[in-house]
Parts: structure tokens; sequence; C-alpha cells
């Protein structure tokens, strides 16, 4: 996993109009290569990361960008474990707080 925390701006706001209206909102970002697994498998493995990460967005510093990479033990991997390993990223990054093990899940 990669955060991008502080966004700098190559080029004005007016070269991406969609940087104005998104500035303050964290992106998240997902690479599920062939590794992972055929595209059905592929698929799955990013639909579940997408349904985490939207859980947890909240979380994120304003403006941040996450790239997520899964590796191709996801593909076996449950959401329950999908969902620590991606809270442990995000400690490991310093994006979410130690003792902050709720994941957003109600």
């Amino acid at each position: 996993m990669h955060a991008v925390t502080a966004r700098t701006e190559a080029a004005p706001p007016e070269a991406d109009p969609s940087a104005v209206r998104t500035r303050a909102t964290p992106r998240v970002g997902f690479v599920v290569s062939k590794a992972v697994g055929n595209a059905v498998v592929r698929h799955r493995v990013a639909r579940r990361l997408r349904h985490i990460a939207a859980a947890r967005l909240g979380t994120l510093p304003p403006g941040s960008t996450l790239v997520v990479r899964a590796l191709p033990r996801a593909a076996t991997a449950t959401s329950a474990e999908l969902g620590q390993d991606f809270d442990s990223a995000m400690r490991r990054l310093r994006l979410i707080a130690e003792a902050d093990d709720s994941g957003g899940e109600a």
C-alpha cells in the first residue's frame, strides 16, 4: 500500500478541472494484477477491497491518495483477513491510530 498525504500541484488547477472538486476528498486506487488470478478472481478481489476502503474512507486525511496493490494471496483471503491486512497497512503508514480497529463496521 502506498499513500500520498500531501498533494503536490505540478499543474495549475485549471489544467485539471476535477482537481478543484476533489482536492479535499481522499482518493483510493487498486492494482490487481494477473498474478492474483483470472479476471473473475481479480474483479472479486477489487470489489472486496473497494468495499473495505469505502468503509474506512473517512479515516484518511483530506486530499490524500492511497494506492492498494493486491498480492496473489488476496485471492484466497477472507474479507475479514483483507480488512485486517488493510488496517495493518494503514497503521504502518500512520493513517489511522493504533487502537482504531473498528474498520468502519457497525
